[in-house]
């Protein structure tokens, strides 16, 4: 495996295993990830309902805690002063471990009922600062935040995320708000690396595949690396779960690096707005699962 330092110097894995729920959970490949493939860093959330499910994975893989990077995530409706711990606790708890390596406000959203979205936001950041004091996490960042976010945020953070997990593909880059990540010491963490697999089609990236003897999935996953993105692709397939981890052989030329590059449209395929509204109406952890 190959790593990125984060600015506190912990080192995050380049390439890790997305668990969003939308599509569905095995556990099957989670084991095959973990025992025979070698995957190390594990992205979960409250919020994806699989945190218990993965405790039984990474137990019957037999890894050991110490070689494996978890990162979970704070879901809005438990911002807060009285809160915050308390859902790390549960975390812990769910996944059956003492500490987290990356925990993360889940987005820079807040619940309706709330009448001061700004200060709720920064007392929960407040509060995630005091737990990576007390070493419940090794890393704490956010995740969804633009570059407005993060400098609205950078008034009243006494830590500056190590991490900020976004959106981040082919026709996504996000250039600016990659820039002010790099320009702040703040490791940028993409999801959606594959466009929820319809990326693989373009034809472009296809020719460059051919040329490499790899697959469309393995010059994006490359390309997001190259980059210097984490990448976190999602997949309950066995054979694709090893596809995805063996892009750490090959670079990607100069020449294919600008022409992906230049794919860049804006496309986002997450919506903000939409979000919102699902936070408001206090859907249930993990109701995509279909346990």
């Amino acid at each position: 495996m190959e790593y990125f330092s984060l600015s506190n110097q912990v080192r995050i894995p380049k390439l890790g295993l997305g668990t969003s729920h939308s599509g569905g959970y095995s556990h099957e490949a989670a084991v095959y990830a973990l025992k025979t493939c070698g995957y190390e860093l594990i992205d979960t959330a409250k919020r994806y309902g699989n945190e218990g499910l993965l405790s039984k994975a990474i137990a019957e893989s037999q890894r050991n805690r110490e070689d494996l990077f978890l990162t979970s995530k704070l879901w809005p409706s438990d911002y807060g002063k009285s809160t915050t711990k308390s859902a790390l606790l549960g975390s812990l708890k769910r996944l059956s471990v003492d500490y987290l390596d990356l925990y993360l406000l889940h987005w820079p959203l807040v619940p309706g009922w709330c009448s001061n979205p700004k200060q709720l936001l920064e007392e929960t950041w407040r509060e995630l600062e005091l737990l990576y004091d007390e070493g419940l996490c090794r890393a704490v960042g956010v995740s969804n935040y633009t570059e407005d976010d993060l400098i609205e945020m950078m008034n009243y953070a006494s830590i500056v995320p190590h991490v900020n997990q976004s959106e981040f593909h082919v026709l996504n880059r996000s250039p600016s708000l990659l820039q002010f990540c790099q320009d702040n010491d703040i490791q940028f963490e993409g999801y959606c690396p594959l466009g929820k697999g319809t990326f693989i089609k373009i034809p472009a990236v296809n020719e460059i595949a051919q040329q490499y003897g790899k697959t469309p999935a393995q010059i994006l996953l490359r390309w997001s690396i190259q980059s210097g993105v984490v990448t976190i692709p999602k997949s309950t397939n066995c054979q694709r779960l090893r596809e995805n981890i063996d892009v750490l052989d090959f670079s990607l030329a100069d020449r294919h690096m600008a022409v992906l590059d230049a794919m860049h449209v804006g496309r986002c395929l997450k919506n903000r707005e939409g979000m919102q509204e699902k936070l408001d109406n206090d859907l249930p952890d993990g109701y995509k699962l279909g346990l």
